[in-house]
């Protein structure tokens, strides 16, 4: 009780400026107790908030700490969702082998974590919350022998002083003496605490290359995970892709035909074989085929039906516009159009001969061009087409009336802009190469077509043809120049002399229109122009 009064009363003295204070440590040391101070405040932020980005339980043991992931916990959801949809679902498929992938990650997770927490959590805690708080401990307890040093000097100090003017100096001197030895004694104490002081701060500045390791080991530490979770990842990832590209039942609006036709092991495009069938059976001697617009809810039905490969497709025989709109809605829809962005220059180029001969002959030129997938469909549709113009009588759908309205939708030009922008640059062109190979389809493509070519459709009952305008040309097939059709060697037919009385910026006009819309009443502008 005494001591700790002499303390408190030499550091008032101190404080107040009546008494000297001892100082024991050096200039670098006080350095390094400053530093000491801010390296135990950042190492205890640093480990706190490195905890909170861990996910497991801290301290516990590896199972314990496996089972409580998050990732565990999804992994196990995933592999149950696989279970219940079974092996001829994707999703449960994708579900299994994603939930196997998600626990090697939360192994790899578990094995990270705990290896943080020995090599980084674990140092940095001893050094914020032992190592540098017990050299301080040692500070504190020797600036209390520093004030025990200096109070028992002080009074050894004040009692020489009365020795020397003091009457009773035998009393005095015994006094001395003793205040002597409890300096000195406080000295010893004092001297070594430094001692010890200096040399526990001199040890801990000598490794703070040590303490800074840690930052680095955590780095490394992360990204030698990652790099397994990588590589967890790549060796799962070519499995599911396989199994994805495996999977046949993937949507055929909006994906490439070749991509397509080999996912489905088809020659002709689903929606192109279904919806010509279809039109076939119910749609030949419709008015206004491919120009009278559908419902638009009859039509989304028919073609995620189509996306879905069904084949319960009855119900569509009874709406031939529905079907018509699909298959356009399928051609339009293709990244890139069915007579291919590559040929689109020589497409314009052939329609741009005077000559008609010559421009037959140039169209034919780049038809044979056509990739072999893209020639197969070309044709199919051609046929098709040649068939529908067959019955022009009844449906009012002529050469020039099919070309208008579905030549937008089969090329159009790889430029920037609006489907409208697009089919008005290229409109007049194509429609001048699509009438013409309709009108020329047997000389285009000598060989019959067998429509049910995948053998999922019934045929229509055969009925008689009108009489057919297109001509069966004659060619010589071990030559690359074919014969003219002789049908258009002579005079001209009624329906080419009208379609050529139509002003041609008017011709530009309806057709950039109709491409765009797809539902102008053709009909109706062309009895009126005509």
């Amino acid at each position: 009780m005494k001591k700790q009064f002499n303390r408190m009363k030499q550091l008032a003295n101190q404080t107040v400026g009546r008494a000297e204070k001892t100082e024991v440590l050096s200039d670098d040391l006080l350095q390094i107790e400053r530093r000491m101070e801010l390296v135990r405040v950042v190492s205890h932020n640093a480990h706190k908030r490195l905890i909170t980005c861990l996910q497991g339980h801290i301290g516990a043991d590896a199972e314990k700490r496996h089972k409580k992931l998050p990732l565990t916990a999804l992994s196990q959801a995933m592999q149950d969702g696989g279970s219940q949809l079974g092996e001829e679902s994707l999703i449960g498929k994708m579900m299994e082998l994603c939930g196997e992938a998600e626990n090697k990650l939360a192994s790899e997770l578990m094995q990270h974590e705990m290896q943080i927490e020995k090599d980084i959590l674990d140092p940095l805690n001893q050094l914020a919350e032992v190592e540098i708080p017990n050299i301080l401990k040692q500070r504190r307890q020797l600036a209390k022998l520093v004030l025990d040093y200096d109070s028992a000097r002080t009074r050894w100090l004040q009692t020489t002083k009365s020795i020397i003017s003091g009457s009773n100096t035998i009393a005095l001197t015994a006094k001395a003496d003793s205040l002597k030895e409890e300096m000195d004694e406080a000295m010893n104490k004092m001297e070594l605490c430094k001692d010890q002081l200096s040399a526990d701060m001199y040890n801990f500045y000598s490794k703070e290359g040590d303490y800074a390791r840690y930052y680095v080991m955590l780095l490394e530490a992360q990204a030698d995970y990652h790099r397994k979770a990588l590589s967890v990842l790549e060796g799962v990832l070519p499995t599911i892709q396989t199994q994805q590209d495996s999977w046949t039942e993937k949507p055929a609006f909006g994906t490439g035909l070749d991509e397509h036709l080999k996912r489905s092991g088809r020659e002709i495009a689903l929606p192109i074989e279904a919806c010509v069938m279809m039109l076939l059976e119910t749609g030949m001697k419709e008015e206004g085929l491919f120009r009278i617009a559908a419902g638009a809810s009859k039509l989304k039905k028919l073609k995620a039906a189509l996306d879905c490969s069904t084949s319960q497709l009855e119900e569509f025989y009874s709406d031939p516009h529905a079907v018509a709109g699909a298959l356009k809605s399928y051609l339009r829809e293709l990244p890139e159009p069915l007579m291919t962005y590559e040929l689109y220059d020589e497409w314009i180029q052939s329609s741009n001969v005077p000559d008609p001969d010559k421009r037959l002959q140039a169209l034919w030129v780049t038809c044979d061009q056509l990739p072999k997938n893209n020639k197969a469909n070309f044709r199919y549709l051609m046929k098709f087409l040649t068939k529908l113009a067959q019955e022009s009588e009844i449906n009012k759908m002529t050469p020039s009336n099919i070309a208008i309205v579905l030549g937008p939708n089969l090329l159009w030009a790889k430029t920037e802009g609006s489907l409208a922008e697009m089919a008005a640059a290229t409109s007049v062109h194509v429609v001048t190469i699509i009438e013409a190979i309709i009108q020329h389809v047997d000389w285009f493509f000598p060989d019959d077509v067998e429509f049910n070519v995948s053998g999922m459709f019934s045929m229509p009952t055969p009925t008689i043809n009108h009489v057919n305008h297109l001509s069966v040309p004659d060619y010589d097939s071990g030559t690359t120049e074919r014969k003219r059709p002789s049908s258009v060697v002579g005079p001209e037919s009624d329906l080419l002399k009208r379609d050529r009385c139509v002003h041609p910026s008017v011709a530009l006009g309806v057709a950039a229109l109709t491409a765009a819309l797809g539902i102008v009443q053709l009909h109706s502008w062309t009895s009126f122009l005509l």
